[in-house]
């Protein structure tokens, strides 16, 4: 037996679920008294930021990942042997901070493009590919072998958290995992389809612990809006579907959320599920409880349940957050960035934003999500009046239908409007609220939103593909033809200075 085999067959273990959640309990029970008592409180707001990437080769089509380039240009591993993830380490939410934050997404992008080129690759700024390895989409998803009863995807990172979640995924849908989407319905043995998409993650550090719903509340209803003015993924790849041109226009917007859902839901109704919409929060202490809640997916036991960082001895509730999959979720113990030299801190994790195409692309989400977040709580902005049905129905609309989506909000007057002019008014103008409340001046305030700003006509990027598939459609390709052509002209564009807006 193989140490990948034995280390699945461990956490597939009766014995270990029970230690494992036995652990988790405990471990939740000090995290509460810590929220209670004030020790998850920081001094200041910080920002962070997580980029999914994948890996391309010089004739755009995805390729697998070397060792090496993790080594040498500072990303992570993810779940698919061609997926990257660079981070940008937490900074102060100042004038200074957001500026660092920049430099640090700005260099991170670039060091991972540069040890990719030395293997003849380079990074694909998107939110889906589409152009498959040579062999095609479903030998690439599809290959898969049993070992001693354990199933692992070839293309996957052969991880054993990655093959235990596969396993126990795969078992929970009764041996298949299916996507059934306008123009395809796909089925393999492995979660790997998941790995079809990628995403970007803004962190905000909130320094109060007691006004965290505030935050989480507000931004459950933002999570539409913002939606609309960045998706990112109307596509599977091409040779997923038939020549039919009614796909363009019945694809979701935002395919990598219906992907994520089903590779996982084992077909849940949408809005049921592992992965979901939250609820709202009534205390802190709640972003505890679901986790503890939560069905325990592949547990795994920490070595030892010590060390001097917070989140080294909350080990197995940090593992269990980790497959916690809300499109937002609080992320207990991260070490709080400012004057705080130790301690923890409690975070929003902002989830459903697709890849972006540029790095300004990028910092300016970041910008309007974490503005945003600050400015609204700042004014006691009424938005949380929305009920969250509401709220939840916007989310999926702008998945379904991106920039054309049906909005939900409620004005700082306390009225409710659906108009996407007025909604956007108000976006960025809470935005710049609380961009000026971190301290930045307001050249640079509108420096940064401008790239994400200027969408507000409809030029956000998902539109900007179906666009240019209908293009191609009306020059006589066929629908395959059309949307590897489309991606093609995308990575050409795709990390370079020109925003999408400009496209």
């Amino acid at each position: 037996m193989d140490d990948l085999v034995a280390a699945v067959e461990r956490s597939t273990d009766p014995e270990t679920r029970e230690a494992f959640d036995r652990r988790v309990r405990a471990q939740a029970e000090r995290i509460r008294d810590d929220i209670r008592s004030g020790r998850l409180d920081t001094d200041e707001f910080a920002i962070g930021m997580e980029l999914e990437a994948y890996a391309v080769d010089a004739a755009d089509r995805l390729a697998p990942i070397p060792d090496s380039v993790f080594e040498r240009g500072g990303c992570g591993k993810e779940l698919g042997v061609h997926n990257l993830e660079v981070n940008s380490a937490a900074t102060v939410f100042d004038a200074a901070g957001v500026a660092e934050q920049a430099d640090r997404i700005e260099s991170s992008v670039d060091a991972a493009a540069a040890a990719l080129g030395d293997e003849g690759l380079a990074p694909a700024l998107d939110a889906m590919w589409t152009i498959p390895p040579a062999g095609g989409t479903d030998d690439y998803l599809g290959s898969v072998e049993t070992r001693d009863g354990v199933v692992v995807a070839q293309n996957m990172r052969h991880h054993p958290r990655y093959v235990a979640l596969d396993n126990e995924i795969l078992e929970r849908s009764g041996g298949e995992i299916t996507l059934d989407v306008p123009g395809a319905s796909l089925a393999y043995r492995t979660i790997l389809v998941e790995s079809l998409a990628t995403s970007i993650q803004p962190h905000l550090q909130i320094p109060s612990v007691e006004d965290f719903p505030d935050y989480f509340n507000a931004a459950l209803r933002t999570l539409g809006p913002v939606l609309s003015l960045t998706s990112n993924s109307p596509f599977l790849p091409a040779d997923c579907y038939d020549d039919d041109a009614d796909i363009v226009d019945a694809t979701p917007h935002e395919l990598r959320i219906p992907v994520f859902e089903e590779s996982i839901n084992a077909g849940a109704p949408r809005g049921e599920g592992k992965v979901r919409f939250p609820d709202d929060l009534s205390h802190a202490t709640d972003v505890v409880d679901r986790v503890v809640a939560d069905e325990t997916y592949a547990p795994v036991l920490a070595d030892d349940e010590g060390g001097e960082n917070y989140r080294a001895t909350i080990r197995e509730y940090d593992h269990k957050r980790g497959v916690h999959w809300r499109w937002v979720r609080g992320v207990v113990g991260g070490q709080p960035v400012g004057s705080a030299t130790r301690g923890a801190s409690l975070r929003i994790e902002y989830r459903p934003l697709p890849t972006q195409p540029t790095v300004r692309d990028t910092v300016s989400v970041q910008m309007l999500v974490v503005g945003l977040l600050r400015g609204l709580v700042a004014a006691d902005h009424p938005l949380t009046d929305l009920p969250w049905t509401d709220a939840r129905d916007c989310f999926y609309d702008a998945v379904d239908r991106g920039p054309d989506a049906d909005l939900a909000w409620i004005t700082a007057d306390g009225e409710r409007t659906a108009d996407p002019e007025a909604v956007y008014d108000e976006l960025f103008r809470f935005a710049r609220r609380g961009l000026r409340d971190a301290g930045l001046d307001d050249e640079i305030i509108d420096a940064y939103l401008s790239p994400v700003e200027r969408r507000r006509d409809g030029t956000v990027p998902s539109a900007w593909k179906k666009a240019r598939v209908r293009e191609a459609l009306t020059d006589g390709a066929t629908l395959p033809e059309a949307i590897d052509r489309m991606q093609r002209a995308y990575l050409d564009r795709a990390g370079g200075e020109t925003v999408v807006a400009d496209w």
